[in-house]
């Protein structure tokens, strides 16, 4: 987690969205490019092969080339971040 803001630890539990394009979820304590950064790297680092587009302002996060989104949930929380997987439109 970085220190530019003081990140929340609440989240909704549901399903996160595959989609053609990815595996959709959202982190609603992203708030920054260097958050975004951090776990984008995160889980391109422990899954090759993956692509991640991570955006602070809508907090959305997209993975390609991985649909497990235990995995996912697992390598974001261990980066500090809290993901809501709350269904995201592709």
């Amino acid at each position: 987690m970085c220190s530019c803001q003081q990140h929340s630890n609440s989240a909704s539990e549901t399903l996160a969205t595959p989609s053609p394009d990815g595996l959709n979820f959202r982190v609603e304590d992203m708030t920054c490019g260097h958050c975004a950064d951090m776990i984008k790297k995160a889980i391109e680092t422990t899954l090759p092969g993956t692509t991640v587009d991570a955006d602070p302002a809508s907090k959305r996060v997209n993975v390609t080339g991985f649909g497990d989104y235990a995995a996912i949930k697992a390598i974001v929380i261990g980066a500090g971040y809290t993901p809501s997987a709350a269904p995201v439109a592709a």
